[in-house]
């Protein structure tokens, strides 16, 4: 299953485009691409403390747990956008994340050097062990996603295929759906979901990320 901003909003995470896409007047690009990186640090750090900060208070919500509680019955693999951890809090097992993860940082020398932080605040002059700043473990606009060809692995091989809480509009995870074998039926939950034509045996739940997923497992029933 793709899971988007609108799984995790009903446990109070803000989505990244929440008042058109603005924070302190700095439209998301701003604080969230490399170039802003270079440009202002501290500004991108300050954006993520507070996201981070935020993610500390709150909890998964009635949708994340019943997830989880497929396990039981199912072999569940999540693949997220979000970049908070509250599937994995949740319970979730097999929790593949598109996006990175609020909670770790990694070295701006190497890549592939990835720890999670201690608390909510990441500093300038907060090194890595080679001696480099540590920037969020979060994949900015502009740069590549790492994981999407693991992703496009899983959904081929899916049996059934849910969306939750995404627009379908953010490539290259939107992309994914059309891996989806055509026989598997597959099921989009959000509020605001439009018709997808190209999509076949697909059934839309118009509902927020609670009340869908309540929807979905009765249909599973």
């Amino acid at each position: 299953m793709l899971t988007g901003a609108g799984m995790s909003q009903e446990s109070g995470i803000k989505t990244f485009r929440d008042a058109d896409g603005l924070w302190n007047n700095y439209r998301i690009e701003e604080v969230a691409s490399p170039e802003a990186w270079e440009r202002d640090p501290q500004l991108v750090l300050d954006f993520y403390n507070m996201r981070r900060k935020q993610l500390y208070e709150v909890e998964p919500n009635e949708a994340h747990y019943a997830l989880a509680k497929l396990e039981e019955n199912y072999d569940v693999q999540i693949i997220t956008q979000n970049v908070d951890d509250l599937h994995e809090r949740a319970g979730s097992s097999k929790v593949l994340h598109l996006h990175g993860e609020l909670k770790k940082v990694r070295s701006t020398a190497d890549a592939d050097l990835v720890n999670t932080l201690p608390g909510w605040e990441l500093k300038l002059g907060d090194l890595c062990e080679k001696g480099s700043q540590l920037r969020p473990h979060i994949v900015w606009f502009g740069e590549p996603v790492p994981n999407i060809m693991t992703a496009t692995t899983m959904v081929k091989h899916a049996d059934i295929f849910l969306v939750i809480g995404t627009s379908m509009q953010v490539y290259p995870a939107a992309g994914l759906m059309q891996y989806v074998p055509s026989r598997v039926p597959k099921y989009l939950i959000d509020p605001e979901a439009e018709p997808q034509y190209y999509v076949e045996n697909l059934t839309i739940i118009k509902k927020k990320a609670i009340a869908g997923v309540r929807k979905f497992v009765e249909l599973l029933s």
